[in-house]
């Protein structure tokens, strides 16, 4: 069936002429859906009715907001298989994969749900006598929400959930890539009972929607999650507007996964494996350098090459798949663009980097391993954001680290030890948001704090109860007794 979606603006569906095709990439002759592109005024009237709406949800009780996030939760949760499906065939992930996403973001519902019934104050006592003290939050307003195609059910829920937890309206520009994931997440949240304009959903171009929620004086926050580039410059325009808009920014990633001499091979390549290659690499916090000590080396690549040899690329909706298809041409020619200058800067492919024919025309790329890279290369040093990893030898735990630290970006890092000094120095000494040992860098949980550090990420943490910081402002009340 071929969806033809519509926008969410103050409560009603509105349909629009101007219609754009949603291509499933592991079979480039099926359309998905048709979505709209919404105007400036579109965009504008959207934004008119969040703030109309605000002062309203803000007052709200934490038991309607609760009930309504538990709503959206369960309907989530109990149409996984189906929606999860839908995100496969329109953004190329396996289908587990996109089953497994929507059933984090019926999860961080059911979070949110739990903590609108646990915001809380502080009472304080002040240094004045007969003076009381109240810490409080409140919600900022109306907050724009920009969110990536890689992960079209997850980020939105865990943009969309905080904020109408703490009382904020919400007007959504999901990436054009991915219309009909947000369409269906945006129907069960119009059905939720929330009032008309708390939630807006308008898809179309950047630099249509996204201008219009940039510009507005009636947009209080953005959080937007996509690209290095559009994040400084959303930034430097929140900053300058008038009034100043709060801004959260996820942006970019080049993950290290270091292995120690002392690594448990399995375990290191099974990291590496999922770190690197599984959600087509298509993850900001994948682990595209592979920083390997000289004592594991041979043994760990050549364990890594059998394991990839025997993955699967194919149809994202066919069972045993373990890489879907690249999401689109423009990102499949940039990963083909970066395997020709690995292979230009002297290292070696080892494994993949081949396009691939299967039964109906997609977007299939097989892994690619580099090895003899080194770590000022550009595919040690830029984000390429497809099944891509290059394999960096140092000497040693100390080189491995000071290699994990010279990047740019902070946002994920591994490493692969059994010895328990290592794990504990690695954990307080490399320089990302968040840690794993003996895990992969892609995975996290959704009741804790996701965000990096340098040029990963800008502003508060998005997930859990650290969401409050970006989605809540904190007023300080004095009373005279």
């Amino acid at each position: 069936m071929t969806l033809h979606a519509r926008n969410f603006i103050a409560g009603e569906w509105v349909a629009s002429s101007d219609l754009a095709p949603d291509v499933n990439p592991s079979n480039t002759a099926e359309i998905v859906g048709h979505f709209p592109r919404a105007t400036k005024a579109e965009a504008e009237k959207a934004i008119a009715a969040a703030k109309a709406a605000f002062p309203g949800w803000s007052r709200s009780t934490l038991q309607e907001r609760h009930d309504v996030l538990k709503r959206i939760s369960d309907e989530i949760l109990a149409r996984k298989e189906e929606l999860g499906a839908i995100l496969s065939r329109e953004e190329g992930k396996t289908l587990p994969e996109g089953i497994g996403e929507v059933a984090r973001a019926g999860q961080i519902f059911g979070f949110f749900a739990g903590e609108a019934l646990r915001l809380a104050g502080e009472i304080i006592g002040s240094v004045r006598p007969g003076v009381g003290v109240e810490v409080t939050r409140e919600g900022i307003g109306v907050v724009g929400l920009i969110t990536p195609w890689n992960f079209p059910a997850a980020i939105p829920a865990w943009k969309i959930a905080p904020a109408l937890c703490y009382g904020n309206t919400v007007v959504l520009k999901p990436a054009d890539l991915v219309p009909a994931t947000a369409h269906a997440l945006g129907e069960i949240i119009a059905r939720s009972g929330l009032p008309a304009g708390v939630f807006n959903l308008v898809m179309g171009r950047g630099s249509v929607v996204g201008e219009a929620l940039l510009s507005s004086p009636d947009v209080d926050a953005i959080s937007f999650t996509g690209s290095v580039g559009t994040g400084r410059k959303i930034a430097a325009t929140c900053v300058a507007s008038s009034p100043m808009k709060k801004v959260q920014l996820e942006m970019g990633g080049k993950n290290p996964f270091v292995v120690l001499d002392d690594a448990d091979v399995k375990v290191a390549v099974e990291a590496a494996v999922n770190g690197a290659f599984f959600s087509t690499g298509q993850r900001c916090t994948a682990s595209s350098r592979l920083i390997v000590t000289d004592g594991i080396h041979d043994a760990f690549v050549a364990a890594l090459v059998e394991r990839l040899k025997g993955l699967s690329v194919d149809d994202a909706m066919k069972a045993g798949t373990h890489i879907g298809p690249v999401v689109d041409q423009s990102q499949l020619d940039q990963d083909l663009n970066y395997i020709k200058i690995g292979k230009d800067e002297g290292a070696k492919l080892a494994f993949g980097g081949d396009l691939v024919k299967r039964e109906a025309p997609g977007f299939y790329l097989t892994p690619a391993l580099f090895t003899g890279a080194s770590n000022d290369m550009r595919i040690a040093r830029e984000e390429i954001f497809g099944p891509v990893a290059a394999v960096v030898r140092v000497k040693d735990y100390d080189e491995a680290l000071a290699a994990a630290n010279d990047t740019e970006f902070g946002l994920s890092a591994g490493i692969a030890t059994t010895s328990l000094k290592y794990a504990t120095h690695f954990k307080r000494n490399v320089q990302a948001g968040m840690v794993m040992v003996n895990l992969p860098t892609a995975g996290v949980d959704y009741h804790v704090p996701f965000g990096g550090r340098k040029g990963s990420s800008y502003g508060p943490r998005e997930q859990g109860r650290y969401a409050a910081e970006f989605y809540t402002t904190v007023k300080t009340s004095y009373t005279l007794a």
